[in-house]
């Protein structure tokens, strides 16, 4: 069986005994650094080979982890912290193992975003995990455009050089907002700053944050202007059928959408 499994992000006490159950018991460990897994497993006695899954060689490592689990070994799939594939390598292996018919499962554990989550104190019921945002600053503002009037709290993993930029595109294009600035999450200097987009965030950028930001008011929404039964009939002209233009719409609005319903009988 191939075991994708969550690690520790920054604590190394954060680790499932699950987890540490799998990782005794594999036959053999693909991880995306092995130097960083290594430290993991010393601290836990586990010694066990090593292959790298990294986001140049993924297609190749998944075909090795094909040939290894049809030869009846238990394999485990680790990142450098947190859950594989979100954020992480792994993905292109999920597609691989999909596609030969390969089975694998998930042991869950830490992730970074959803700490970060509870820690900025926002809205928790509905969010947008975004991840990193693309480098070239024309596919940064494209990206953020299509979220400009989600009323849901949008999250970001963001590298500590990219801070100051990522910031100022969010406030460009999604105008003044609330958000939080979390970092070193379950580590000695754990941090959780609040602070307005168009304020920026003070002081020196260090380790890797995860950027929280509160979606946008009802009023920002233009189509929020629109009769309910226009708002549907709108999003059914982009392609939409009937029961997603109306979740669509209701969402728009933050009401039920048996509220919306009723004025759509006829269409």
């Amino acid at each position: 069986m191939i075991s994708f499994v969550a690690t520790p992000i920054g604590n190394l006490k954060d680790i499932t005994l699950r987890a540490l159950e799998a990782l005794k018991g594999a036959d053999v460990i693909f991880c995306e650094d092995t130097r960083h897994t290594l430290k993991l497993l010393t601290a836990y006695d586990i010694k066990k080979p090593l292959y790298a899954c990294h986001k140049f060689n993924e297609r190749e490592a998944a075909e090795k982890m094909i040939g290894l689990a049809r030869e009846g070994k238990a394999i485990c799939v680790v990142s450098d912290a947190g859950m594989p594939v979100v954020s992480d390598p792994g993905r292109e292996v999920c597609r691989v193992l999909r596609e030969a018919n390969v089975p694998y499962t998930v042991i869950p554990g830490a992730c970074a975003f959803v700490c970060a989550l509870v820690l900025s104190a926002l809205p928790a019921d509905r969010f947008t995990f975004i991840g990193f945002l693309p480098d070239k600053a024309g596919e940064r503002k494209k990206l953020l455009e299509s979220y400009r009037i989600a009323r849901e709290t949008l999250v970001f993993h963001c590298a500590p050089q990219d801070v100051d930029r990522d910031i100022q595109s969010l406030f460009e294009t999604l105008g003044e907002r609330q958000a939080c600035a979390v970092r070193e999450i379950t580590k000695i200097h754990e941090e959780s700053v609040p602070f307005l987009l168009s304020e920026g965030l003070a002081g020196e950028k260090r380790g890797e944050y995860v950027l929280v930001v509160s979606g946008a008011k009802e009023s920002e929404n233009p189509l929020n202007a629109l009769s309910p039964r226009e708002h549907v009939l709108h999003y059914m002209g982009e392609g939409l059928d009937k029961k997603e233009a109306l979740k669509r719409a209701a969402r728009d609005r933050g009401v039920p959408k048996n509220e919306l319903y009723k004025e759509t009988l006829d269409l």
